[in-house]
């Protein structure tokens, strides 16, 4: 089909390929960048070994303590969002990972233990987050110095400073000096986790839960499948809002999610809307919090009129009521896959 040189010309194009996937997309490829960086002592966009078997994109999201009862009956302040966000987080990590957290808990004056107790925790990662408030105005550089330690830190900062913009954390993760590539990892994770426990509702917090997240048996197929969001029994034309501010990634139809919205709120949070009689607003919207966006419906593969709701942390669905406080779940009602 190819002549001789031509079929010796693509192959070597495909080995060149497959290299440069080596390279950049495995653990080999990772130690072996790693290494040249040490040699030549320069900065390396490796990821963390563990992130090339968690299958998404690097970082993980662990799962939430169950909300402390201050926190069920009345929104949190952003500081206290934070707060537990970040107690979630190091409880998740690696003891190696959360020594520069200890290590700051201990300049602070605040007993190292009490970051991980569960009674404590809340009230000790509070402090130690004050206590950086001055040195680290904005949450992610906070966030940064507790999880990749003091000095690091402040080199990221000003060199973000310096190269001007906003101080966001995935430019603070980039001019990290070198070793410390991991640590945003954990930063990341109290971020989004913070992040998911200030969202609103999509609607009536009164609408029952039809079909809560987890695995079930499918209403149609009659087969144990995992379902990613919670239904809520809403009538057809409801008034569905965004549950935080965001940009609309997705505004399309398919068979399965009838009318959907995807909501993308940065900092690694996402929120889904599916079965849409109506959507309100396109890809590429910007959309503020509890802004009409669509008018739910029963469209897709559905069994009745209801909102499927579904929210994301780094790309993988988590239960809502993770960071809800505890609604009725009702018997039977609409349902999807």
């Amino acid at each position: 089909m190819f002549a001789q040189r031509a079929r010796g010309l693509l192959d070597f194009t495909f080995a060149l390929l497959c290299v440069w996937c080596a390279y950049h997309h495995t653990p080999a490829g990772a130690l072996l960048r790693r290494a040249g960086a040490w040699a030549f002592n320069t900065r390396t966009t490796a990821r963390p070994l563990l992130a090339y078997y968690d299958g998404v994109s690097g970082t993980s999201v662990p799962t939430p303590g169950a909300l402390p009862a201050s926190m069920l009956t009345r929104v949190p302040t952003s500081a206290e969002a934070l707060a537990w966000g970040t107690h979630s987080a190091l409880k998740g990590l690696e003891p190696k990972a959360r020594e520069p957290a200890l290590a700051l808990a201990r300049e602070a004056g605040i007993a190292p233990e009490t970051l991980l107790d569960p009674a404590k925790g809340l009230a000790a990662t509070r402090r130690l987050l004050d206590s950086l408030a001055k040195d680290f105005p904005s949450e992610e550089a906070r966030l940064t110095a507790v999880f990749a330690g003091r000095v690091p830190a402040r080199f990221a900062m000003e060199r973000v400073d310096a190269e001007g913009g906003v101080p966001t954390l995935e430019r603070l993760a980039k001019q990290l000096p070198p070793g410390f590539d991991g640590s945003s990892v954990g930063a990341a994770q109290a971020l989004a986790l913070s992040t998911a426990l200030m969202l609103g509702w999509p609607v009536a917090e009164s609408a029952h839960v039809t079909s809560p997240f987890g695995y079930r048996v499918h209403p149609t197929l009659r087969t144990r499948r995992m379902h990613t969001g919670v239904d809520l029994a809403v009538r057809t034309g409801t008034t569905v809002s965004a549950v935080a501010a965001g940009v609309v990634r997705r505004a399309s139809e398919d068979s399965v999610n009838g009318r959907v919205l995807v909501l993308d709120h940065g900092r690694g949070v996402t929120t889904a809307y599916c079965h849409n009689s109506e959507l309100l607003v396109k890809a590429g919207t910007r959309v503020e919090k509890g802004q009409a966006i669509a008018l739910s419906g029963s469209t897709g593969r559905s069994t009745g009129p209801h909102l499927h709701y579904q929210l994301e942390l780094a790309a993988r669905p988590v239960d809502p009521f993770g960071f809800r406080t505890a609604l009725r779940v009702a018997d039977g009602g609409a349902t999807e896959l």
